[in-house]
């Protein structure tokens, strides 16, 4: 088994490292982890550690870091394993991954239970569980996710969820949960307010242009997407980002429709300054009852309209305070759309901007420090009677 890092070990800081395990990509798309993670990375040295690729006959850990300075660790191993040498070369690489950059104290951030099975053995100063999703619920969860959950319950310190919604399902479950429903960088998308030039790929697309960003799954609903793109097609519909757990080949094809795949962070503003009108068509099954869009204060900030399904944590608060349209069928989703190309925003921005000022990742992420400071220091304290204790024992053998 051999490890890759393109850079040397670094003095470790006042601060507690922290170790991340996540079901997502670091690479993949900017979004909560990355926000949080990457302002944790500017105090204290914070090693994202990644689910397996399978594609080596030889075990690898690729590790990097990443232009925010977070050490991002990505298994990479030999096909046809049995589970239980799968956990047990995790377990070896994140050993290894400590032992090589001096980390012993630090506290535990997990995204995914099923992280678990291979850092039982840890020992950190503190325990975080950041339940973004409803991860049981999605395609192809693995049947093992809800029990690993419920040990992860047992052993965190705090518990935060990704939206309201996610909060009211977990409060109960453990004595430390608190809400922090998605936030927004206002800085970054607010540059779309103004005329930016239109992406290559987007820029002979015509107008009116009612576009998506984000992930393109289970949770988006394809056949209300093909819906408004049939009832009218003098509007272009622009989907921006990959296409994951589902067929390329089942989503609608039409000539107002525009796959144009995944973009950077950096690039989203560019392509939302030239819409019309902002989308959020997810489905409502399962995989969107809890869900907290991080893309509708995104959208806001730009200054779109914006036209969602009724997603809870999207009707609580913006649909009930006016700041984004609901509709679920084709025709009430067309009407809204309508609706929102003739927003009068000299009206509406002012009551946007007012929410948004309320917002941002920065306090959330200070929030969230603020907390985990706290567990880490209360364990801290709770384990020095114990060592004084054990060092009396020695001075009197």
């Amino acid at each position: 088994m051999t490890m890759q890092s393109s850079h040397n070990v670094m003095e470790t800081g006042q601060q507690p490292d922290l170790v991340c395990l996540s079901h997502l990509r670091w690479n993949f798309v900017f979004q909560r982890p990355q926000h949080l993670l990457s302002r944790f990375a500017r105090e204290r040295r914070v090693f994202f550690f990644e689910e397996p690729i399978y594609d080596r006959k030889q075990p690898r850990l690729q590790v990097t870091r990443s232009l925010e300075g977070v050490w991002v660790a990505v298994p990479h191993l030999p096909e046809g394993l049995d589970e239980q040498r799968v956990v047990a070369m995790q377990r070896a690489m994140l050993d290894e991954l400590l032992a090589r950059h001096a980390v012993h104290r630090y506290v535990s951030w997990y995204y995914t239970p099923m992280a678990l099975p291979f850092t039982r053995h840890l020992e950190p100063r503190a325990v975080a569980y950041d339940c973004m999703d409803e991860l049981s619920a999605f395609r192809g969860a693995p049947p093992a996710l809800l029990r690993h959950e419920v040990e992860l319950l047992e052993r965190a310190d705090l518990v935060f969820t990704g939206g309201q919604s996610l909060y009211e399902a977990k409060r109960d479950r453990h004595p430390c949960v608190h809400a922090f429903p998605s936030s927004v960088d206002v800085a970054h998308f607010a540059t779309a307010r103004r005329p930016l030039k239109d992406p290559e790929d987007q820029a002979s697309i015509p107008h009116p242009r009612l576009g998506f960003f984000g992930v393109v799954d289970e949770r988006m609903d394809v056949a209300l997407l093909e819906a408004v793109a049939d009832a009218r097609p003098d509007w272009q519909l622009v989907i921006i980002g990959p296409v994951v757990k589902i067929d390329p080949a089942t989503l609608p094809r039409r000539p107002n429709l525009h796959f144009l795949g995944g973009k950077l962070y950096t690039e989203l503003p560019a392509y939302l300054a030239n819409w019309d009108v902002a989308l959020m068509p997810f489905a409502r099954n399962e995989s969107t009852r809890f869900i907290s869009p991080t893309k509708t204060p995104e959208y806001l900030a730009a200054g779109k309209p914006v036209v969602s399904t009724s997603i809870r944590d999207v009707v609580r608060p913006y649909g009930e305070q006016g700041l984004v349209r609901i509709a679920d069928t084709p025709e009430d989703f067309v009407r809204a759309c309508e609706a929102a190309l003739a927003e009068d925003r000299a009206t509406w921005l002012p009551r946007v901007d007012a929410h948004l000022a309320t917002m941002s990742w920065d306090t959330t992420w200070s929030q969230m420090k603020a907390l985990l400071d706290a567990a880490s220091g209360r364990r801290e304290e709770a384990a020095k009677p114990r060592s004084a204790a054990a060092a009396e024992d020695l001075a009197t053998i």
